[in-house]
């Protein structure tokens, strides 16, 4: 199940702009509501919360989703300026992408040990653990799929 919703999510989120233009809002808002909600099974079924558990934790669970989706949308930003000037690759827009790359992954650094010591306080270690566990996994399948997607950059300009 983990590597179906990942597969959905992966093409949700980061499918190329010209896949996403074509459809209409409307619909990508469905796809993103059923993942997000099938997302949240698979935590639920990993984690067997306790009535009090699920009471602290899944407010927590929304408000780190939510900030974490925007660090997604702003990978996906990253992905489509790449996209849109492989071709023409200059020193100076390749520094940029990195710089971006590198912000993007210390801001998501910094909002997982943010929400680690308020996921501490509501869970046991054990089940913290855990959810880290499924998050990672997931972050790992979109890091190997925009991996596979995402041609080297060419280190050489072409002579016309």
């Amino acid at each position: 199940m983990l590597k179906k919703i990942l597969i959905c999510i992966l093409l949700a989120a980061f499918a190329s702009p010209l896949a996403a233009a074509d459809k209409p809002a409307d619909t990508t808002q469905f796809v993103y509501e059923k993942l997000k909600s099938d997302k949240k099974l698979l935590v639920a079924e990993n984690l067997q919360l306790t009535d009090s558990e699920a009471k602290n934790f899944w407010p927590l669970y929304e408000r780190y989703q939510s900030e974490l989706f925007l660090l997604r949308m702003r990978t996906l930003q990253l992905v489509k300026d790449y996209e849109s000037t492989y071709q023409n690759m200059t020193d100076s827009i390749a520094k940029r992408i990195l710089d971006e790359a590198l912000e993007i992954e210390t801001l998501r650094l910094k909002l997982i040990t943010t929400y680690l010591l308020q996921f501490r306080a509501v869970l046991p270690e054990t089940k913290v653990a855990r959810y880290y566990q499924i998050e990672n996994k997931i972050n790992a399948l979109l890091y190997h799929e925009l991996a596979i997607r995402i041609p080297l950059m060419a280190t050489e300009k072409k002579q016309h």
